[in-house]
């Protein structure tokens, strides 16, 4: 899985748990996202929205081979799959 900055303040300092005592285990989500390195961009886009992460894995023969971020979206949607992103990452609860 992924471990954000985000996680690591949001599930661990905030409710009070010790960084140093905390483990990486208790931080990840249950089931790891990943994307495979021949999945077109709708589907990485639908994984991204439907699980509501800012980043994905990408993954070919088992091994890590990239990560897909909201930077590199913003570079490679057209303006309507980046307001849709934008909008089912940011806009609901």
């Amino acid at each position: 899985g992924i471990i954000t900055d985000r996680d690591i303040v949001v599930k661990c300092v905030a409710v009070g748990l010790s960084p140093d005592m905390t483990t990486a285990a208790e931080l990840c989500e249950s089931t790891p996202r990943w994307v495979s390195a021949d999945a077109d961009v709708e589907d990485v886009l639908d994984q991204m929205e439907s699980h509501r992460v800012k980043r994905m894995p990408v993954i070919e023969n088992k091994r890590l081979v990239g990560m897909i971020s909201e930077a590199d979206l913003a570079r490679h949607l057209d303006d309507n799959q980046l307001g849709e992103f934008v909008t089912a990452i940011y806009g609901r609860p």
